[in-house]
């Protein structure tokens, strides 16, 4: 089996496609898919579908469009068992077109009762059923998908992630950089996009979400230690106006942008984030953020940091190479909200700009 939900959804059974077409059936298998493994209860499939007001037939109907994911695995097992093509998986075997739970996946309608309480389906079973039971598996309370420990897409990108955020905290900045680069290669779009999320796939794909942002944001960091900055712009650029008030993103395009001799551009991204800060949230800059718009407004335009230059053979930040106060000028309409020199802050001076 094959699991892939860091973008459209797919799900492989000895290569073939077991995704129905209808969208509750996708529904079900993109939430036994997001918890591969895992039991997820009946009731929270009943949420996930009806958004918290499920019909009386809620139950018979989850139990159909189970029945319905079983056949296609069952087609999947059985077309490999015989040497067949991926086109076995069409048409559940079977079951034929426009009969049964097939049908009402072509058509996308509730289906009809086909299950008793129990679990136990009504009628024959197509050949191979009792194989695919054990790869979706009726638990006490819900359902399981079973991946017999092969590829699922989302556990790879957490493994990568993780080793990348430990290879960071370690020191190991090259060896991050890589890991966490892999990791976010594995998303193909945004997570299951394909298919409709109700409250549990919603919290679910928020939270991956928040995940790729976070290896996001330390891949990026990692590259800008590395003396990557140039490299950096294209993507920094089309980041920023994806997320307004991602003060990170911007925090890190403002320090590409300083490194890359483009002094003026990095405080104009400050000066579009305050503003829309300001205006939309009604909040300020964070202190980290306001502290490197001054570190970048003090430096003098001959001092542009190199990439590689140790930190102890640079001069404080403000300062020229003769130990004077630098004189680089504010951009041109720019306001003249800098503290006098004696409420800027000592402590720290430079180290947002120093590269390694």
């Amino acid at each position: 089996m094959e699991i892939r939900v860091l973008g459209a959804l797919e799900v492989r059974v000895c290569g073939v496609s077991v995704v129905p077409s209808a969208p509750k059936p996708r529904q079900v298998l993109a939430l036994l898919a997001l918890n591969a493994d895992q039991v997820v209860p009946a009731a929270v499939l009943a949420e996930e579908l009806w958004a918290g007001r499920p019909p009386r037939t809620a139950r018979t109907t989850v139990q159909t469009y189970v029945l319905h994911l079983r056949d296609r695995i069952a087609a999947a097992l059985g077309a490999a068992a015989v040497g067949g093509g991926a086109g076995g998986a069409e048409r559940p075997a079977g079951r034929p077109a426009g009969g049964g739970p097939a049908g009402s996946d072509a058509a996308g309608t509730e289906p009809a009762e086909s299950e008793s309480a129990g679990g136990e389906s009504v009628g024959s079973e197509p050949a191979g059923i009792e194989p695919a039971k054990a790869v979706l598996e009726t638990v006490a309370g819900g359902y399981r998908l079973n991946t017999g420990g092969c590829t699922v897409d989302v556990r790879e990108f957490e493994r990568l992630a993780g080793a990348g955020h430990r290879a960071m905290e370690e020191g190991d900045v090259p060896l991050a950089a890589r890991q966490l680069a892999s990791a976010l290669a594995l998303w193909r779009g945004a997570a299951v996009a394909d298919v409709p999320a109700g409250p549990h796939l919603g919290v679910e794909l928020r939270r991956l979400e928040e995940t790729r942002l976070c290896a996001l944001d330390q891949r990026i960091d990692a590259d800008l230690r590395l003396g990557r900055h140039r490299v950096l712009l294209a993507e920094l650029t089309v980041l920023v106006e994806r997320y307004r008030t991602h003060e990170s993103l911007h925090r890190q395009l403002m320090l590409a942008l300083h490194r890359s001799g483009r002094r003026g551009e990095a405080l104009e991204v400050y000066h579009r984030l305050r503003g829309t800060l300001v205006g939309e949230l009604g909040i300020e800059p964070s202190a980290e953020l306001r502290l490197l718009q001054r570190e970048i407004l003090l430096a003098p335009l001959e001092e542009r940091p190199e990439v590689g230059q140790p930190a102890t053979e640079r001069p404080a930040a403000g300062r020229s190479r003769t130990g004077r106060p630098g004189t680089g000028q504010l951009p041109a309409g720019w306001p003249a909200t800098e503290p006098s020199a004696p409420e800027r802050p000592a402590v720290g001076a430079g180290r947002f700009l120093r590269t390694g």
